[in-house]
């Protein structure tokens, strides 16, 4: 019975949707967008798409992602140092997320998987999902979501293989939801801090995307660079403090869904950099529903004692009814869970 009710609930979604693509047709194919010149597999961003990237990103069973923003033409973001900037209508947020064949040598070449959208309509934020063809020529867009069985050589030099999901429409507006409202995530003034290299004119070099944005006339109102805030590199120690880069982690990773305005504000857990009080932020704090997702533990965090958490519980398992993040990912990250194990062991 909730087989059939889901498969009916996707369905009506699928009819719902297409209903206004009637009225507002969506492209089929990436390239009608014309965002990539040439081979849009190529990924060489067009006149007015402009490559970003975030100090720490969101975990995503290991894919690597390459993100792109394309601002509606003579419009400029203005600086906000607290949260997501206010992106205007007309704004394209664009992330392809692709395997390496081996992460170790980026020659051998890669599979692009996916092109997420996300599109700044005048009713608001609207994402499309497009899904790579076998051939690599093309990307497909696609609403009911769909897995995909990925191989590659890891960092180490193992031979890998895992399914990949791709999130259905509605999977997406969970995660991007704000008080019933989508937003965007990742692209704040703390997360844009950081060097990227730009190549153009048939050279490269690097530059500091707030400093770039603002020459370029993409952002508006920035301040000197030392008055503004940076988001620490999780897995780089000289970028931030074990705290820092533990609450970066969380930050990106959790606090989508785990904050005051977001889906799991029932849970009484924030996770959000800006949150202060520890209590909030999981420390001795007792779950409000989690049933068998607490592992059998009392407590979200124990200071010096990660075994015993929720949270490292939560992060470890691979059980779809229990681990976190619910969407999003199949795998364990073990990097980060020694990340966050370790701020744990560390906390007094």
């Amino acid at each position: 019975m909730r087989t059939y009710f889901l498969w009916s609930l996707l369905l009506i979604t699928g009819w719902l949707i297409l209903g206004s693509w009637r009225a507002n047709p969506i492209p089929e194919k990436l390239s009608d967008y014309r965002f990539f010149t040439g081979n849009p597999a190529n990924q060489k961003p067009a006149t007015g798409v402009v490559p970003y990237a975030l100090n720490t990103p969101l975990f995503s069973d290991y894919a690597e992602k390459l993100r792109f923003i394309k601002l509606p033409a003579n419009q400029s973001v203005a600086y906000k140092d607290t949260a997501v900037l206010n992106f205007p209508v007309g704004t394209t947020l664009i992330k392809t997320f692709y395997y390496p064949n081996d992460f170790r040598d980026s020659t051998k070449g890669r599979r692009l998987i996916e092109t997420r959208l996300l599109i700044h309509k005048n009713e608001g934020w609207k994402a499309f999902d497009y899904v790579w063809n076998d051939e690599q020529t093309d990307a497909l867009l696609e609403v009911a979501g769909d897995t995909k069985t990925v191989n590659y050589v890891d960092a180490s030099g193992h031979p890998r293989q895992q399914a990949y999901a791709i999130p259905n429409l509605n999977q997406c507006k969970g995660c991007h939801n704000r008080n019933e409202v989508m937003v965007p995530i990742g692209p704040s003034v703390r997360q844009l801090n950081g060097d990227l290299t730009y190549s153009g004119r048939g050279n490269s070099r690097a530059e500091n995307q707030l400093t770039h944005w603002q020459r370029t006339g993409m952002l508006a109102g920035l301040p000197a660079l030392a008055d503004c805030p940076k988001t620490p590199v999780w897995n780089k120690p000289e970028t931030g403090s074990l705290n820092d880069r533990a609450r970066a982690w969380l930050d990106i990773n959790c606090a989508h869904c785990h904050n005051p305005k977001g889906p799991a504000m029932t849970s009484g857990l924030n996770l959000s950099l800006s949150e202060t009080n520890s209590t909030a932020l999981g420390v001795l704090k007792t779950p409000v529903a989690a049933g068998r997702g607490s592992g059998g533990h009392l407590f979200d965090i124990i200071p010096g004692k990660p075994d015993e958490s929720i949270l490292i519980y939560r992060l470890s398992s691979t059980d779809p009814g229990d681990m976190m993040p619910e969407i999003g990912r199949k795998t364990t990250h073990i990097e980060s869970l020694e990340l966050i194990r370790a701020w744990i062991k560390a906390m007094k």
